[in-house]
């Protein structure tokens, strides 16, 4: 879990540069007012932790040379105040040494730190991406039926088409209805395709302002196929006029695409009703909630809080990854994402993401 420091805490970010100059100019003026033997300068090493922040390499190295630079002077200043107390000079130059010292330890541990995040962060962005292929490689029947279905109408459209211009008198407003259907569903065929080619994508994660309740009408379009195939009717309560939430469309949809196909897995072996429902709302703390409920086999008894944990599986051939990957994702987005039993089986996972700050609303229908 990514933990957040409450936002009073928190320096903004424009304000660092020049709070961490205001800091080293302070430590400079201390050092020199004070007798040798103290080590006010010691501090620089927080300048440059907090330089860490929004400096490049090269940059927080000039910094670091900076306060090593002001160390020695420091250490000159209080030689010539402490003129003639050589004990007390020695301790200056033996403290500046070690100052300095200190300074380049913090600032190559603060670099060696900022390349670990950035590996971490591209092993995530990797798995995340063989998770998407492997999920996506379950979907191949679903995926065929939705490119099928438009290309299968635009055939159609266009033989129609040809037989209105082939009239002896032909019915050019019929011909160009036609026409018109046939861009239509051309343009839904490459729609498709581009979502798909989206969930395949391998890059960094991008942003933007994400319509959730068009996001998870998209995602079982996909994946009606494959419900219909195991007798699940998928049924959705999307709240109308929510606002929208920043997000990354592919990594969002992978969270929506796991949760429905695991609502489906659950589903397929169980006697009775198979229904599972997709809803959504705005919740009272600036939240928007989404929920998967499924009527089957419901959480794992004793082990209902381990299905989060990476590797675990009640799935005969499950990699034990998709939840693992999902709550990543949603907390990296500053979200929270949790699952509870559902009445009188099955299982319920919900999802919540912060409210973008300049939200447009959707209107479109709430209930299918």
């Amino acid at each position: 879990m990514v933990y957040r420091s409450p936002r009073s805490m928190v320096l903004p970010a424009s304000f660092l540069p020049a709070a961490t100059a205001v800091i080293a100019i302070a430590i400079f003026i201390a050092d020199c007012l004070t007798p040798p033997e103290c080590v006010v300068s010691g501090l620089y090493v927080v300048v440059v932790l907090m330089a860490g922040r929004f400096c490049s390499a090269p940059r927080l190295w000039l910094i670091a040379g900076g306060c090593a630079v002001m160390t020695v002077l420091e250490q000159f200043l209080a030689h010539q105040i402490a003129l003639g107390h050589e004990e007390a000079t020695n301790i200056g130059a033996f403290n500046s040494a070690v100052i300095v010292l200190a300074i380049a330890l913090s600032t190559s541990l603060v670099l060696r730190g900022r390349s670990a995040e950035a590996a971490l962060r591209q092993a995530q962005t990797d798995l995340a991406h063989v998770s998407r292929v492997t999920t996506m490689g379950e979907l191949t029947a679903s995926i065929a039926h939705e490119v099928n279905q438009p290309i299968a109408a635009v055939v159609t459209n266009a033989s129609a088409c040809l037989r209105w211009l082939a009239l002896q008198t032909p019915d050019l407003e019929k011909a160009r209805e036609a026409a018109t259907r046939i861009v239509r569903d051309g343009t839904r065929a490459a729609d498709i395709i581009s979502r798909i080619r989206l969930i395949f994508t391998k890059g960094a994660p991008q942003r933007q302002a994400v319509d959730i309740n068009r996001l998870v009408r998209e995602t079982i379009e996909l994946l009606n196929n494959q419900a219909s195939r195991h007798g699940v009717s998928i049924q959705t309560d999307l709240a109308l006029g929510l606002p929208r939430i920043e997000a990354d469309p592919v990594q969002l949809q992978q969270v929506v695409v796991n949760l429905i196909v695991n609502g489906i897995d659950a589903m397929k072996d169980v006697a009775g009703t198979r229904q599972l429902a997709v809803t959504s709302r705005r919740a009272e703390d600036e939240q928007v909630v989404v929920s998967v409920s499924d009527t089957g086999i419901g959480l794992p008894q004793q082990q209902a809080d381990q299905v989060f944990n990476a590797f675990f599986t009640t799935k005969p051939h499950g990699t034990g990854m998709g939840l693992s990957i999902s709550r990543s994702i949603i907390e990296a987005h500053r979200g929270r994402f949790w699952a509870t039993p559902n009445e009188p089986g099955g299982a319920i996972f919900t999802f919540a993401l912060p409210i973008r700050a300049e939200a447009v609303t959707d209107s479109a229908p709430a209930e299918s």
